[in-house]
């Protein structure tokens, strides 16, 4: 895999709030069973790749593909 995900961090609340921050800015919150099941996927895999994931925050590996599509040339 090339461009690794970095710059997560995220905190926990003692409400059970999961806040997910990229870079010092915030980039999700979760509550309820969505923190429960995010926080066991970070301790069980790789902190990093689990919170790009849920944030949606990560490249897909087509972005210089797509750039050159005809579709979208400016």
């Amino acid at each position: 895999m090339g461009n690794r995900p970095g710059g997560f961090a995220y905190t926990t609340r003692p409400d059970g709030t999961v806040t997910i921050t990229h870079h010092g800015a915030q980039a999700g919150v979760l509550r309820g069973g969505r923190a429960a099941r995010f926080l066991n996927e970070v301790e069980a895999g790789d902190a990093q790749l689990v919170m790009a994931r849920w944030t949606g925050n990560y490249k897909h590996g087509n972005e210089r593909v797509a750039r050159s599509h005809p579709r979208n040339a400016r």
